[in-house]
């Protein structure tokens, strides 16, 4: 469920009119609806009801200031992935005790960030990386808490571009050696284990891999505890998916994933952490463009729209679905024409969706890109030398900007051209 919905023949979000939001700000934007992140982190947050629990936003899928603030202010903790993401929580007001710190190449100069501002726990992905750790721990004269990453060889069936939980994949230790390492840690003086990581993809669409991970998760737990080691926390990742196109089936919901991790790990009295960023972002968010030029080619026609693949990379970079709709509701049973929808990008993969059904549009019409909150604004860029596209909340009938779009000027003041020239 999402709050951008039709009435009064327009698109809204919320009870804010999106043509309001386009002639307010101009095309290409993001716009985020509040009440759609913070449903979205609550489902989690009472899948997990009557379990010790934290629910940690990866705000690698968003990681706009006003949205931590916004999910911070309701409970949330934060996975980051770098030292930038990690400030990025902190400016928003999430304390340290809250932040996980996941990702495989994490560097010595990040590790003495987050020690510095405070952290829950270091994901950690390998010995080398662990090594490190302890050594950087061990100069500040602080003890990192730690849980171990563990690859458990499960295929998550899903992109191959985001599986994660695969024997091939660079992510983790194979499950197999957990022991060695875990003995390895307890010996470190810079490292206090805490528990155990797992993480085996994003999109999943079924709740089967999950099982898979988790069982081998229980497992490894009763062996590490008979080895000496506290294993109080359980952190599972993310990874649970959204449906991008109305017509698909529905992937599980929350509350059946919380359901699923009691049957398989809630009796080993661990706290469980999970890390959900596409399930409280994806849907809450959408990217709104206008039309150019309507284009006829040979055997084909174009929408040509003045966002691009520098906007909103999924559909070039993972051949992903967004559904498109106009921004003025259609009538009903109106006839719908197939079209290429492209952008102005100098690129043949600049292309949003071929022979898509749309109802009549017009050059100077708004179209929104649903299911656009995750993996757009983060993953966005100036190539072309085209300036980033705002981004806006919505609270009922509030809206501001959060983000706005640079003007050329600040993008050239960038540059520095050497004397020598």
């Amino acid at each position: 469920m999402d709050h951008f919905l039709y009435r009064d023949g327009q698109l809204w979000a919320e009870d804010v009119r999106i043509a309001d939001i386009a002639a307010a700000v101009g095309t290409p934007f993001y716009v985020y609806s509040s009440a759609t992140l913070l449903r979205h982190y609550g489902l989690f947050d009472e899948a997990l009801a009557g379990l010790p629990h934290s629910v940690c936003f990866a705000m690698k899928s968003l990681s706009n200031l006003a949205v931590l603030k916004l999910l911070g202010d309701a409970g949330a903790g934060m996975d980051v992935v770098s030292a930038g993401e990690y400030l990025r929580a902190r400016a928003a007001g999430v304390p340290g005790e809250r932040i996980v710190f996941s990702g495989v190449g994490k560097t010595r100069a990040e590790m003495r960030v987050a020690l510095s501002g405070g952290i829950r726990q270091f994901n950690v992905e390998s010995e080398p990386e662990m090594e490190a750790l302890s050594a950087v721990a061990a100069e500040m004269g602080q003890v990192a808490p730690i849980t171990i990453r563990v690859n458990p060889d499960v295929d998550a069936r899903t992109h191959a571009k985001i599986a994660t939980g695969k024997s091939e994949n660079k992510f983790g230790i194979p499950i197999a050696r957990a022991r060695e390492v875990y003995a390895r840690a307890a010996a470190l003086p810079g490292l206090r284990v805490v528990g155990i990581d797992v993480h085996i993809g994003s999109q999943l669409t079924e709740l089967a891999p999950f099982e898979a991970a988790y069982t081998k998760l229980a497992e490894l737990t009763a062996l590490l505890r008979a080895d000496g080691h506290r294993i109080e926390r359980l952190d599972l990742g993310g990874g649970l998916g959204i449906p991008y196109a109305r017509s698909n089936e529905a992937p599980p919901l929350p509350l059946e994933y919380g359901d699923l991790i009691r049957r398989t790990v809630g009796h080993l009295g661990c706290e469980i952490e999970i890390e959900p960023g596409r399930l409280i972002s994806g849907n809450a968010g959408l990217m709104v463009a206008q039309v150019i030029y309507l284009k006829s080619g040979e055997g084909r026609d174009f929408l040509i729209l003045d966002a691009a693949m520098n906007d909103l990379i999924r559909p070039a970079m993972y051949d992903a679905h967004h559904d498109i709709i106009p921004v003025i509701e259609p009538e009903a049973g109106v006839e719908q024409r197939p079209y290429d929808i492209v952008g102005p990008v100098c690129e043949s993969g600049d292309t949003f969706a071929r022979a898509r059904a749309m109802p009549p549009v017009a050059a100077g019409d708004l179209v929104a890109f649903r299911s656009a909150g995750a993996y757009g604004a983060v993953m966005a860029s100036e190539y072309n030398s085209r300036p980033l596209i705002p981004e806006v909340l919505v609270k009922g009938d509030q809206f501001a900007v959060i983000r706005a779009r640079p003007t050329y000027d600040e993008m050239l003041a960038r540059d520095t051209v050497p004397v020598w020239l």
